[in-house]
């Protein structure tokens, strides 16, 4: 991705893969050198918070969420965790060693894991945007909610494996023996140029369009019912209205988290797209455009994954008491403990330990002697 400005091949880049041939070899830039360091820096907080979101969820306070919405949260930080931990290490690695080094398999392998995920995440925005649609326009039908989003959700996984699967077959790493050089690409693997201009299009499509449209759908209906809610009731006092609501405060509010983990997603990935859109159509601006844009539209991209756990915890209080309470017993363990409370927290027989101190405990230790 961070070596694309030497592709004569401007189809190859949307995807975003290292060249294959080049009449000379790529090297490891500035620019280059700080899309890695970005990179690694997203890489920390992504894996940090969406490990966090995930344990949250699954074993905290974040159990509590309703049955239907709780597997689309796990599978928002699932989805988020495959970005972070294979397209961000394979961005960086890749960029540094300009060349490939991990041998046919891994090329496979990693190829499609990267639009395996790239897929999945947009998919489960869609799920998750299909589910408050159904939530808000069709509310009676809550009880069928946990069934069709475990479908959705299989069906989204699915697809993203589907599509992705093409990628085992594609790309295998290439030597050119003149210049010591090897890559891992798609070389070879199309007859014609429309052949892979066509495939680079259709998962353009996939990951981008589609999702698109299907979440501006999903909203543009969703405020549309709202707004003709607001107007019915427009005449009606406030006393009464307050007391039938149609549309219940937790449901409100779980609408505008989603609603803010979409936004994201388009704010930060549009760029990226639009320009490989642009190279497209302007082969020539690949090579007159400032190598730094693409680097940074791409880090600006992966930015995305670091905001759905920080979006997700500014709505959950129960996502904020977890961090809290794991906070609380990180500084109790990491804090150095003295010769004489150790002692004194030791049993009858040496390396025994008593229960932990209670509040009177600690009462008695502060009263004055």
């Amino acid at each position: 991705q961070g070596v694309s400005r030497y592709l004569p091949s401007v189809s190859r880049y949307l995807l975003g893969y290292p060249p294959l041939t080049d009449w000379e070899p790529p090297s490891f830039t500035r620019a280059a050198q700080f899309r890695v360091g970005a990179t690694s820096v997203l890489f920390l907080f992504a894996a940090c918070s969406n490990l966090a979101l995930l344990a949250s969820v699954w074993c905290g306070r974040g159990r509590r969420l309703s049955s239907h919405l709780r597997p689309l949260m796990l599978s928002l930080a699932v989805a988020d965790l495959m970005m972070t931990f294979v397209v961000m290490p394979l961005d960086a690695a890749w960029n540094i060693t300009v060349q490939w080094y991990g041998g046919e398999a891994l090329c496979k392998l990693l190829c499609f894991l990267k639009l395996f995920a790239m897929h999945a995440a947009a998919f489960i925005l869609v799920v998750i945007s299909l589910d408050r649609h159904y939530a808000i326009l069709h509310p009676l039908d809550a009880l069928s909610a946990h069934r069709r989003n475990r479908c959705m959700l299989l069906l989204a996984w699915s697809l993203s494996l589907l599509l992705a699967s093409p990628q085992l077959f594609l790309f295998r790493t290439i030597r050119l023996d003149a210049a010591n050089f090897t890559q891992c690409a798609s070389h070879g693997s199309f007859t014609h140029r429309w052949q892979e201009t066509l495939y680079n299009m259709f998962h353009f499509v996939t990951l981008y369009v589609v999702p698109l449209l299907l979440l501006s759908c999903c909203y543009s209906r969703i405020l549309l019912h709202i707004n003709q809610q607001h107007l019915q009731h427009k005449g009606e006092s406030p006393l009464r209205r307050s007391g039938t609501d149609l549309i219940p405060k937790a449901r409100m509010k779980t609408l505008k988290m989603t609603v803010v983990i979409v936004l994201s997603f388009v704010v930060c990935w549009t760029p990226y797209y639009l320009l490989g859109i642009w190279y497209w159509f302007q082969p020539d601006m690949l090579r007159v455009m400032p190598e730094y844009v693409h680097h940074a539209l791409f880090v600006f991209g992966n930015l995305n994954t670091c905001c759905d756990p920080v979006i997700y915890g500014f709505y959950t209080p129960s996502f904020r008491a977890d961090l809290a309470a794991f906070c609380r017993w990180t500084r109790s363990h990491a804090s150095p403990r003295s010769p004489e409370h150790l002692s004194a927290r030791q049993g009858p027989h040496s390396g025994e330990d008593e229960a932990p101190p209670g509040p009177a405990h600690w009462a008695n230790q502060a009263a004055p002697r």
